[in-house]
């Protein structure tokens, strides 16, 4: 007589074992030729999800495991950054990105007129090229250490405030399609926002804060883990609560966490996290990409994505230039913030659902937006190269005189 015991295998474990290992050959090939991790995190979703071998089919799940990437991504840059010069260069941050909303929906415009795009169209791919990615540019300014720089305060101001504008920008895209918001949501969002200036006006008051229970949670590593996701979640909640991004209220957070003493062990704590969260995210991304699609309209994809770059880098650096930035400071910044951002795929998929837009049209953004994540690394080092070489040759001609 044999008995057999029947085990059956968590999947969403299968899912999270399968990808680790995609994730560890594919990065050990990228770190042999020094590419960045995350085009491999891509090219692990598209292989191995839906539209490529199906190994995972359930990108839902790793999408939803991927939003926690963003949100404690931008909870550690409030931690990291210093909020009085981020306010001190305002004027780049606010004004510097409404000119260039405005810019990338004229420049889709002129590109809509030759291909008899509609109107809501134009206004949609116009907002989606206009936002960069907070994943990729944190994650790069990291790695150059370059947070605390000139160039990474002027890149994290102008994120924030292209987070902000993402409410309006869905605002409109409900207009143009005829759904009109409740005044309930308008005054949430308008509380909301006034709750977080209040906060911001507060520390930058203070100065210094205690957390409660300081002293006694400073050695107990197992309660510093749930405090720290405790700040981080909880004030994303708050702030989707109120209509806002959730990765505006964990940016709040970090920013209350770095200004209380002896915080060092909330970055100790969620780091790991963040890195398998953030990898999980964009091999997410990937998960999207249907490469018939992409192969079948290669021709208007690459038009879209040299635009969106060409656009990006250009109106960026002459809006941080015209604000008073070094020409090599601006071009830099503007190569920097030159890809489209994650925020583009809720603006596509909102779109999408209500109607406004095909599903050509939406597997045409998701297209153009993961190309531009996958090349952005290689862009900004074609763009620094070009800066350095510029550097030299001004420098040997000062030499020759």
């Amino acid at each position: 007589m044999y008995i057999i015991f029947a085990i059956q295998v968590d999947p969403v474990l299968s899912i999270l074992v399968v990808l680790s290992i995609g994730i560890i050959l594919t990065s050990f090939v990228f770190k042999l030729l020094k590419q960045p991790y995350i085009i491999a995190y891509i090219l692990v979703g598209i292989f191995m999800g839906p539209n490529g071998m199906q190994i995972v089919t359930d990108e839902s799940l790793i999408s939803n495991l991927g939003s926690f990437g963003l949100v404690l991504l931008l909870f550690f840059i409030g931690m990291e950054i210093s909020l009085p010069k981020l306010i001190a260069n305002w004027r780049i941050s606010v004004f510097g990105t409404l000119i260039q909303v405005v810019f990338s929906v004229g420049a889709v415009w002129i590109v809509g007129y030759f291909l008899n795009w509609q109107l809501e169209h134009i206004i949609v791919l116009g907002f989606v090229i206009s936002l960069s990615s907070s994943a990729i540019v944190i994650n790069f300014l990291q790695n150059k250490d370059l947070i605390s720089s000139k160039v990474g305060q002027n890149v994290i101001g102008i994120l924030l405030i292209q987070d902000v504008l993402v409410i309006p920008m869905l605002i409109i895209i409900n207009y143009i399609s005829g759904a009109i918001p409740q005044p309930k949501d308008i005054i949430k969002q308008i509380i909301g926002a006034g709750l977080i200036l209040g906060i911001i006006i507060w520390i930058l008051k203070n100065k210094k804060i205690k957390l409660p229970f300081g002293t006694y949670i400073r050695k107990d590593h197992e309660i510093q883990v749930f405090i720290a996701f405790a700040f981080c979640f909880g004030f994303s909640i708050i702030t989707t609560f109120f209509g806002l991004s959730s990765a505006l209220g964990a940016f709040v957070a970090g920013i209350i966490v770095s200004s209380a003493e002896e915080t060092k062990w909330v970055q100790n704590s969620l780091y790991a996290f963040r890195i398998i969260f953030v990898a999980l995210f964009f091999v997410s991304i990937g998960m999207l990409i249907d490469l018939s699609f992409l192969i079948e309209n290669i021709g208007i994809v690459s038009i879209m994505v040299l635009l969106a770059f060409l656009t990006n880098n250009l109106i960026n650096t002459i809006i941080v230039r015209v604000l008073g930035e070094r020409w090599s400071d601006s071009f830099y910044t503007g190569a920097i913030l030159a890809q489209i951002g994650e925020f583009s795929f809720i603006l596509g998929a909102t779109s999408y659902f209500i109607g406004l837009i095909s599903g050509y049209t939406y597997q045409l953004i998701i297209s153009t937006i993961s190309i531009t994540l996958i090349i952005s690394p290689f862009w900004i080092f074609l763009v620094g190269k070009i800066i350095a070489k510029s550097k030299k040759a001004s420098l040997d001609s000062q030499k020759s005189i």
